[in-house]
Parts: C-alpha cells; structure tokens; sequence
C-alpha cells in the first residue's frame, strides 16, 4: 500500500482547479464529473494520511463508512461534519444520473473550497495530537 501523502492531496485540487479555471482538451462535457472525482479523491487523500498517521487500524477498515462515524472523536465534529457532506455531494456528483442536472462550477468551487479546509484542519490536526502525545510523554 502506497502511502497518501499531503502533496497528492494536494495535486488533485491542482488539477480540479485547472479544470475550473480553463478549458482542458478532451474534458467538454466531463469536466464536472472529472472535477468531482479529484475533489474527492483529495479528500480521501488526506483522510487516508490523517489515519494512517494517528491510527492506522482505522485505515485498514477500508470502509469509508466507518472512518467518517469516528472522525468526530479524533478530529473534533466541525471537521467530521464537512469531511462527511462534502464526502456525500461529491461522491452522488460523480455519477451521472439522467434525471438530474450535475454540479455548476459554483457549486464545485464551494465544495472545493470546503475540501481544501478539510485537508488542511486534518492536517493542523495531526500535528496537534503528534504534540500532545510529546507533551505527554
């Protein structure tokens, strides 16, 4: 298993934002799709390097499902809560349904901004609980 790092998070909102910002060859019709797929993605990056980080076993679950029921413990509700809709917005945007309309820019743009916070509280996160366990040593 390769470990995620905080630099391929970040890669895929690079690469989302590119693909809000211009107009790539190859992605006309897709792009909001594609956009979706690297916002999450970037989420499950960072989630993935957060448990592996302060709690290995929870990564190892490989179940989504459980890693977000316990976040709040470890990270704190605010962060939990977001990780969790944004999880969900992104994951039903990235499959097409032929009696909805998909995500606008806008709306990608808000949860992508919403995925760039959770990457980073996750991160500031870790480093408070990699100080608190100094502390407590």
């Amino acid at each position: 298993m390769t470990t995620p790092t905080a630099a391929s998070a970040q890669s895929c909102l690079d690469t989302a934002d590119q693909l809000l910002t211009s107009v790539m060859r190859g992605t006309r019709g897709a792009w909001p799709r594609a956009c979706a797929w690297l916002l999450r993605l970037a989420l499950e990056t960072a989630m993935d390097d957060y448990w592996l980080r302060s709690r290995p076993e929870i990564v190892s679950m490989r179940a989504r499902s459980p890693q977000f029921l316990v976040l709040d413990r470890y990270a704190g509700r605010h962060i939990a809560a977001r990780a969790g809709y944004a999880w969900s917005a992104l994951s039903r945007a990235g499959h097409h349904h032929s009696y909805e309309l998909g995500l606008t820019a806008g709306e990608l743009r808000r949860l992508r901004e919403m995925v760039a916070a959770v990457v980073h509280d996750l991160a500031r996160a870790q480093v408070e609980q990699e100080r608190g366990a100094d502390d407590g040593a």
